[in-house]
């Protein structure tokens, strides 16, 4: 069945007008006011010349606003786009430009930092701020509350399903990409899984929708932990949930909280707690171990489902915080490109030997060779996954990029981003890494992520990032920047011979470089490109 976000959402609003939407920070919205926010600003959409696969930059925290903006951009068959509020001036400029934004949300926070770029950006029509209590409205800006106040809601309408999604990947190995999703595709794929959770049948036509809903109930309260910007949060922690007829329960706060985020969990009965890896999972640990210490553990019994997808979750991690809840663990492998797999985790599935790093492909999925054959699944053979699950149009603006990346096979369309695994004993996989992040080392290629996974596994390292180093025109030098906890003394060798114990000998780091914090996106993901600035300068000293 095909059918886009906004249709969609309408059709929980009407079934469920009186049922919680969103919450954020105490406030909350039921769902005819969530619907009825977003209608008015698709009237302020529409009235400042906005339309049909317009761009609508959200540069925005978590937020309620953030969630009506994208409704409204998807009512008036727009796209909203995810803008990484950590930009400043220069590379928010460039995607602005890029993306070929026309309405830019933001919060007085970063009001100044539109008024430094504003002079640069002769295609936004509309500039609306939402009032976080720091900064006075801008001059030219639209105050979001008060053009509420004086708009009728947008009639709704038919909409083309083939309208254009536009969403960037992080940027953390050079400049972000934006890929381009159909709209219809892309929802009807979450509308599957949405099917999927509750072992029903897909629905082809809005009366079975309406059917799914009703029998689903809205029974799914969702606390996207990591922020909205990243996939992992919009797509999986706010899209999937509300698809289900459920509710997302968020905080605004820049920075990761995981008390906050606990609390926020007891507060809401939370049944489904969504983030990006280790950057998430082991502060929401140290927080769970010590109210544990203290005799006032936190109250998870409401939660079902702890997901994650982007970066690494640890083994350890995993199994230390199954100890705290009973929950299913899933680890997703999703990228902005298209779906690559996931694993499972229980208490009932977990063994002594369980390796947690892997997955399973999903149906469909191929391995690839260095010059585009099929490869065989047999033990160690090593591939770029190609995906035939959410696979985008293009990426906007790059040709180039997009006849490399997006292929067709026997007559099927994959998408083959560049991440790169290694086959198991059992038929699972192994996530490598991305082309863009591969060390060359004589004449085979090195992922940073295995490198990362086993000294991230080293008693008192806290953080990890590797990077290759150039040496010659041809060659690099791997250099692991290490986190290490405030009590720890190791030294270089210890942690290599650590590695050399798992890994074969030429990916044992040449140098370590302890560092006070390992830089990460506000998602969590690495930031490779500090990370290679940073070894750089460090060796050069």
């Amino acid at each position: 069945m095909q059918i886009d976000l906004a249709t969609a959402w309408e059709e929980v609003a009407d079934l469920f007008p009186n049922r919680n939407a969103i919450n954020c920070d105490g406030r909350s919205l039921d769902w005819r006011e969530f619907e009825s926010r977003a209608s008015q600003l698709a009237t302020l959409l529409t009235t400042n010349g906005l339309g049909k696969n317009s761009k609508v930059g959200l540069y925005l925290h978590n937020c309620n606003e953030y969630v009506e903006a994208t409704f409204a951009a998807f009512k008036i068959e727009a796209s909203p786009v995810n803008l990484n509020y950590r930009y400043k001036s220069d590379d928010l400029v460039y995607l602005l430009d890029n993306a070929d934004v026309e309405a830019i949300f933001f919060q007085s926070c970063y009001a100044m930092r539109i008024w430094e770029i504003r002079d640069r950006l002769p295609k936004i029509k509309l500039f609306v701020q939402v009032d976080d209590g720091t900064e006075g409205l801008l001059k030219g800006a639209t105050d979001y509350e008060r053009a509420l106040r004086s708009l009728e809601p947008a009639v709704r309408t038919q909409r083309d399903f083939s309208s254009n999604y536009l969403f960037y990947t992080a940027g953390t190995t050079g400049l972000p990409k934006g890929v381009v999703h159909e709209v219809g595709a892309f929802s009807s794929y979450f509308l599957g899984q949405v099917a999927l959770r509750y072992g029903l049948e897909a629905p082809t036509q809005i009366e079975d929708y309406r059917a799914l809903l009703t029998e689903i109930n809205g029974s799914v309260v969702a606390l996207p932990a990591c922020p909205l910007i990243h996939e992992t949060g919009s797509w999986l922690g706010c899209f999937l949930p509300m698809l289900s007829g459920g509710s997302i329960v968020m905080s605004s706060s820049r920075g990761f909280n995981p008390d906050v985020c606990l609390n926020l969990v007891e507060q809401y009965r939370v049944t489904d707690l969504v983030f990006i890896g280790d950057a998430f999972a082991k502060p929401i640990l140290e927080s769970l171990d010590f109210a544990l210490k203290r005799d006032d553990p936190y109250d998870l019994s409401s939660l079902t489902q702890i997901v994650s997808s982007g970066v690494t979750w640890s083994p350890d991690v995993k199994r230390s915080l199954l100890s705290h809840c009973d929950v299913i663990m899933t680890d997703n492998v999703i990228a902005v490109e298209g779906v690559l797999g996931s694993s499972t985790s229980t208490r009932e599935t977990l063994g002594s030997n369980l390796d947690l790093a892997k997955f399973n492909l999903v149906e469909g999925a191929v391995l690839l060779s260095e010059s585009g054959e099929v490869l065989g699944s047999d033990e160690g053979v090593v591939g770029r996954v190609a995906t035939d699950t959410l696979v985008p149009i293009r990426y906007w603006k790059d040709q180039e990029k997009s006849e490399k990346t997006f292929l067709e096979i026997a007559g099927v369309s994959l998408s083959a981003s560049g991440d790169h695994v290694s086959v198991s004993d059992d038929g699972s996989f192994f996530l490598l890494g991305r082309d863009e992040v591969s060390i060359n080392i004589a004449n085979e290629r090195v992922f940073p992520g295995e490198i990362e996974e086993v000294i991230k596994g080293y008693k008192g390292v806290v953080d990890c990032t590797v990077v290759g180093i150039s040496d010659s025109e041809d060659l690099e030098k791997i250099v692991a920047l290490i986190a290490y906890e405030e009590e720890s003394n190791i030294d270089e060798s210890t942690i290599q011979e650590f590695v050399k114990e798992q890994l074969a000998s030429i990916k044992v780091p040449d140098r370590m470089l302890k560092v006070v914090e390992v830089r990460r996106s506000p998602a969590g993901t690495g930031d490779y490109r500090w990370a290679k600035e940073t070894a750089m300068k460090r060796i050069q000293q």
